[in-house]
This record gives structure tokens, C-alpha cells and sequence, in this order.
């Protein structure tokens, strides 16, 4: 199985996903993650952020998850993934793909603010740190249309966001 989180900046996609893999491997049930900020350190270093850009991301991020799935390891997409159109191409492209909503409200995102991007984005238009494409600020974020989960972070803590996507898994295995 495939699932492709989808979620703003500092929603908690990678912590979720760690919390996650722990619990799993304690039943024996093998997990990769698939982190895209990862990825771009190494491997997908020669995109951007553009929407042509954060596509191609997804592309080769399920690319690579689906060798995992093909080996019967449940494998979590951690990444932004902010298009709808994009995700849909991975649920037809892939066999058992999951979207898995991971939702927080932007004023709860701000005030964690874990990488200072939100604070970056917020600055005045001329100033020169000013971050110009982020997600769900001043780039756009579709919220999913029909996901197969939704798990709120900001209103739910880790210990119960993790439960919900392990039973998830557990059920959809």
C-alpha cells in the first residue's frame, strides 16, 4: 500500500509518519517513509517549487514508493502534495494508493511555525527574506476532494493521530 499524505507546512506529516513506523514495527509490519524534504536534499535536488516543479516531486517520490509497496512494504509519501490533480494521477497510476489528509488550521501552523517559513512569508512584500511560494500562504493548497482519511493535528494529539492512521493501515492492508 501507498499512502500519500497531503498537508501544509508543519502539520505534522513526518512526525506522524515516525510515530507511525514505530508502532508498526512492534507488530511486524514493515514501513518506509518516503520524506520529501529528504528526497530533496539528495536526490531531487533540481526542482523547485513551481506547480510543474512540486508535480514532477510527487511523481518520482511515488515512483519510488511504489517499489517499496511492490515488495509488501506499506509505504507513507510524506510531502506537501498540494495539487489535486497530481495526487489523482498517483491513485491511477499506482495500485492501492491511499490519500490521507493530514489537516491543521493555518492559525495553529503559524504558531508552530517549526521551519520559520510562516513567519518568512508573512514579512512585507519588499523585504528581502520574504518566501514568495509557500503553500497555503501565498501559493495555493487544494484541499483534498475525497480523501480516504483526514486527521486533524491540530485538534488531536499525537498518541490519537497515530492510532487513526494505524487502524487505517491495519484495515486497508
Amino acid at each position: 500500500m501507498i499512502i500519500q499524505f497531503c498537508g501544509m507546512s508543519g502539520a505534522g506529516k513526518t512526525t506522524l509518519a515516525e510515530h507511525t513506523k514505530e508502532k508498526l514495527a512492534l507488530l511486524g509490519i514493515p514501513l518506509e517513509i518516503i520524506d520529501a524534504d529528504e528526497y530533496r536534499k539528495f536526490i531531487i535536488k533540481d526542482l523547485g517549487f513551481s506547480k510543474n516543479d512540486r508535480c514532477e516531486n510527487i511523481r518520482r517520490l511515488a515512483f519510488i514508493a511504489n517499489k517499496f509497496s511492490k515488495q509488501n512494504i506499506t509505504t507513507i509519501i510524506c510531502a506537501i502534495n498540494p495539487y489535486e490533480e497530481i495526487r489523482q494521477e498517483v491513485k491511477n497510476k499506482y495500485d492501492n494508493v491511499k490519500t490521507v489528509f493530514i489537516n491543521c488550521e493555518i492559525t495553529e501552523l503559524i504558531k508552530r511555525d517549526t521551519k520559520g517559513l510562516y513567519k518568512k512569508a508573512l514579512l512585507p512584500e519588499n523585504h528581502k527574506d520574504k518566501i514568495h511560494n509557500l503553500t497555503g500562504i501565498n501559493d495555493p493548497f487544494e484541499i483534498p476532494e475525497k480523501p480516504d482519511l483526514i486527521i486533524n493535528t491540530g485538534k488531536e494529539d499525537i498518541n490519537k493521530s497515530t492510532e487513526s492512521l494505524l487502524n487505517f493501515i491495519k484495515a486497508n492492508k
